[in-house]
């Protein structure tokens, strides 16, 4: 508020904390800024809200977990909080307790519903987000108890279907044997999650479903729960929640002050519900088992978010006067004529098919990077994970997300989704341009003024060639978190060059050449100057590689640079730049076979060790393949991986459990191998294992396809053998392209006009 500068509210705070004996705040803040470039924001608010939101259950998680361990907790408190397992983390210290070492779950849901109920590694259910939780547990008339979540091993699957995908979780000790299967299906009033449940004990016992007032990040609130008159079904604060195809044969319900409801599970007096001020409510329904007898026991959950496609309303504002939308695609429907693989390598196809699942997932109509803690939108993630819904030939999904972008740029043209982030226009004008480029498609009217508008504010943004370090380059900015403190990153700066350049093609192929020119001048200009910045790098550093910034020695925050090569190709494949970086990088930033980015993420990352790896394959680097060996050893069983991996628990230690943009990466990584562009060129089969190529025994081809390149659409097939043949099928947009086969071990070769097919031979 303007009248806020002429109140001395800077006095009145310093007054306060001082005279309480607390740090003067105002000096402290001035402190921490002082690490970073000066910089019209100094964090994204938007991120200073989520933090604050994140760090809130945390607190409140050091209050109740550490003082209630003879509860039953998720499965990353059971490890985390026990001294004698690897994923343990004192607590001295922490004001916040925060799932550091296993944040890894699994969405499941139907295509084009928000509602995405996730799964954690010993099979908790949370059906809503940010909500509370279902477990599930085997108890035998002896006493044991199967507690899934207290189990060092469990077996833990996606079972990827025709027409859907379920997480089933399997847990036994000795004779007693639990199964868990997870999925969501169509019901008439909507969405409904499904439960099935299967328990047998050797003698006879129960099988226990428990409300949980928590979920895989901690805390969250239950207050009421009831079971009603019939006995089948629980109201949670009053409204109905959980329904059991069977009447409950035994409850029991428990609020704070009395304990988890786990310490009596042997009570034979029952009670039907609990009312708890603290918001910690449990509750067991039990079914009777029978000595050695499996029981099967179906739970149902209603996804009440969604009972209405959302299609092209905003979630939370629909108006319930309204008709209901028709039904959302199902899956067989949203997969139809998507980019196939087929390889010799079980396990990299499951990988394949699973990140597919994941991008149609987490694209209901904008795009999240991940189903619990990144469902909101950044145009960074979104970039990518559209490239890679392109790629997977999903394109009417990737321009509905693209619709999605006009409605956030500002009236100076920022594409704006957090504040101090000089990337987002970049990333919006560049991915407009690659869906003209992969689909033919011209430029919608729609994003026409957005995309001028967009590209001026690029130029516009940037600072005066003063002779500093930063002259001429983007502004200090927050930028992507993982990079460091406020600063001029070049990541930015590689952004804006591609966003002005597509800018340019966009407005060629429209016709506009006063524009493109513009444009066309303005990118050309932008990158001589970054080009002799780094220059000067290179000549302060004493080598090629580009560091995070023209202020930066190179640490982990210059894998922002890898971005010049991969996604952008601003330099050619053999760039020393490019390499030199990929090189320390590889020599001074990987653990366990990844990138391990040092700053905030503090954890290995998949996407990022897939960004060096394209600079790799580029290259014809055949490290590009042990690098791709390394991120799918990572992924978890269901074929996922969390944003950042703890080097010694190798679960999730930031960010997203099941992170997408992670699934888009690998989908991306996929295309490149068989069909990817170099400038003029279409280069086919270059990142393929040479072992594949050679397999004499191979009991069917290899085949990708139909891919959609900026040439035109391509269906490649690999026949191993002595000799391995590469034969393609393709409708051009323009004519017959350059093409190369440059198979990894194999002579390269260059394909003739009319040829669709050649034999390679070893090198």
């Amino acid at each position: 508020m303007p009248w806020m500068k002429w109140l001395p509210w800077r006095f009145f705070v310093r007054k306060f904390a001082t005279s309480h004996g607390f740090l003067d705040p105002l000096s402290v803040m001035a402190r921490l800024q002082r690490f970073a470039q000066p910089s019209e924001v100094a964090e994204p608010i938007e991120l200073l809200r989520a933090g604050v939101i994140f760090h809130a259950r945390a607190l409140m998680n050091s209050k109740v977990i550490q003082h209630n361990l003879d509860w039953v907790w998720p499965y990353w408190v059971e490890r985390q909080f026990d001294p004698a397992d690897e994923s343990f983390i004192p607590r001295a210290f922490s004001i916040t307790h925060c799932n550091l070492s296993h944040r890894n779950w699994t969405a499941v849901g139907m295509p084009d519903v928000e509602e995405m109920p996730i799964v954690d590694p010993r099979g908790l259910l949370t059906p809503h987000y940010d909500g509370w939780s279902i477990d599930v547990w085997l108890m035998s008339e002896s006493g044991q108890i199967l507690i899934p979540s207290k189990l060092k091993d469990c077996q833990q699957q996606l079972d990827i279907r025709a027409d859907n995908i379920a997480v089933t979780t399997e847990s036994a000790m000795e004779e007693m044997q639990l199964k868990q299967t997870v999925l969501v299906e169509r019901a008439n009033s909507g969405s409904v999650c499904r439960l099935h449940l299967q328990g047998q004990c050797p003698t006879a016992g129960w099988l226990v479903v428990s409300l949980r007032p928590y979920n895989p990040e901690g805390v969250s609130f239950l207050h009421k729960v009831r079971l009603d008159e019939n006995r089948r079904q629980w109201l949670v604060e009053d409204q109905p929640a959980v329904e059991f195809d069977r009447p409950v044969e035994h409850h029991l319900a428990s609020d704070y002050h009395q304990g988890d409801v786990y310490l009596d599970l042997n009570d034979s007096g029952g009670k039907t519900h609990a009312e708890c001020e603290v918001g910690m409510a449990t509750a067991a329904a039990m079914f009777r088992t029978e000595p050695g007898q499996p029981l099967n026991l179906s739970v149902s959950i209603p996804l009440n978010a969604g009972h209405r496609y959302l299609g092209h309303q905003k979630l939370g504002h629909r108006n319930t006067s309204q008709p209901e939308s028709p039904r959302p695609p199902g899956w067989r429907e949203s997969l139809q004529d998507h980019c196939r693989l087929q390889v010799p390598d079980a396990q990299l196809q499951f990988m394949y098919d699973a990140a597919i699942r994941t991008l149609i997932l987490h694209s209901p109509k904008d795009v999240y990077p991940g189903p619990y803690t990144y469902k909101r939108f950044w145009f960074r993630d979104a970039a990518f994970m559209i490239q890679s819904l392109l790629y997977a030939g999903l394109s009417d999904r990737a321009e509905r997300a693209l619709d999605q972008f006009p409605k956030r740029q500002k009236r100076d043209g920022f594409f704006h989704s957090q504040d101090g982030e000089w990337d987002s226009n970049g990333e919006a004008l560049w991915i407009f341009n690659l869906f003209g480029q992969l689909t033919n498609k011209p430029l919608k009217v729609a994003w026409q003024e957005p995309v001028l508008r967009g590209a001026r504010w690029i130029h516009n943004k940037r600072q005066e060639k003063d002779g500093s370090r930063c002259g001429g380059l983007l502004p200090a900015g927050f930028s992507a978190e993982h990079l460091g403190p406020n600063d001029c990153y070049y990541w930015d700066d590689f952004w804006g060059v591609a966003g002005q350049r597509a800018a340019a093609a966009m407005c060629d192929r429209l016709g506009l050449s006063d524009e493109a020119c513009t444009f066309a001048a303005q990118a050309e200009d932008f990158q001589n100057t970054i080009d002799a910045s780094l220059a000067a790098c290179a000549e302060r550093l004493g080598r090629a590689a580009m560091p995070a910034s023209p202020n930066r020695r190179l640490d982990a925050g210059a894998i922002g640079s890898i971005a010049a090569g991969y996604p952008l190709q601003l330099y050619p494949e053999h760039d020393p730049r490019l390499l030199d970086l990929a090189e320390f990088l590889m020599e001074k930033c990987f653990v366990s076979g990844g990138f391990f980015q040092d700053m905030i993420h503090s954890g290995i990352n998949a996407y990022l060790t897939l960004h060096i790896a394209q600079v790799l394959l580029r290259a014809g680097d055949a490290r590009c393949l042990e690098l791709m060996r390394s991120v799918a050893k990572l992924a978890s069983p269901t074929g996922q991986w969390p944003e950042a991996i703890h080097p010694h628990s190798f679960g999730g230690c930031m960010g997203d459990g099941q992170h997408a943009w992670a699934a888009a990466e690998w989908v991306a990584m996929q295309r490149n191998c068989f069909v990817r562009e170099e400038g003029d060129l279409l280069v086919l089969a270059s990142g393929l294992p040479p072992a594949w190529l050679a397999d004499t025994g191979a009991e069917q081809p290899i085949r990708f396809g139909p891919a959609l390149t900026r040439f035109g659409v391509v269906s490649l097939e690999i026949q191993p053998g002595d000799s391995p043949r590469v034969s393609w099928q393709a409708n051009w947009y323009r004519g017959e392209p350059l093409m190369v086969v440059r198979a990894l071990g194999y002579a390269a070769v260059e394909v003739r006009h009319g040829q669709t097919s050649v034999e390679l031979t070893a090198l």
